[in-house]
């Protein structure tokens, strides 16, 4: 039993490492010199970096921001299948990345909204979910502009998106849980969605 639990937190522990990567926040650092937090929203995720370096940043932030959370389920995968049977292994990384990227260990526990790195725990747990999810959040940022509204619209279908592609309920829960913790992560960009507020990827 303690062999069982230390190797459960090893798990939560190397993927809450890997999605604390502050990629984001490098990448503005070392080539403008500054903090991304206090530019923008404040978030080190892909959408603010492109209103500081563009649009050929922000889509390398999410993707690098995606593979922190691929890598650690498929680490889970390999290294961790006594678990694989439940499905345990691979949700307690998913889970551990996406805490990482919004609450990073090496940002005094600040960060993203961990969007990307969730869809990228998507793709690893059931590809043609995370890829739909992609999708969705794609079609609602470029036809409202709302990159807030893509997001919290497209993590809300996953649950039913698993269920569709009948994972097990580990995966489902972890959808659901995955769903609030995001949504919970933009409720002041909801705020200033119903306000009308809110600011748009671009004019």
């Amino acid at each position: 039993m303690i062999q069982l639990i230390f190797r459960l937190v090893l798990i939560i522990l190397i993927a809450y490492i890997i999605g604390s990567i502050p990629t984001g926040y490098l990448i503005v650092k070392k080539f403008k010199g500054t903090d991304i937090r206090t530019i923008g929203s404040g978030s080190t995720g892909a959408t603010n970096v492109k209103r500081i370096m563009g649009t050929k940043w922000f889509f390398t932030v999410m993707l690098l921001d995606a593979l922190k959370g691929a890598i650690p389920v498929l680490i889970a995968c390999k290294y961790f299948d006594f678990l694989d049977f439940i499905g345990l292994g691979p949700v307690l990384a998913s889970l551990g990345a996406i805490i990482g990227h919004s609450k990073s260990i090496f940002l005094s526990f600040s960060g993203g909204k961990s969007v990307a790195t969730g869809v990228g725990t998507l793709i690893a747990l059931c590809w043609p979910v995370g890829l739909i999810t992609a999708l969705i959040w794609a079609v609602i940022t470029y036809t409202t502009k709302y990159v807030s509204l893509g997001s919290v619209i497209a993590v809300a279908l996953t649950p039913v998106l698993m269920n569709v592609f009948d994972q097990n309920i580990y995966y489902i829960c972890y959808a659901a849980l995955g769903a609030i913790y995001v949504i919970i992560l933009h409720r002041e960009n909801i705020k200033r969605l119903m306000n009308g507020n809110e600011n748009k990827v671009r004019k």
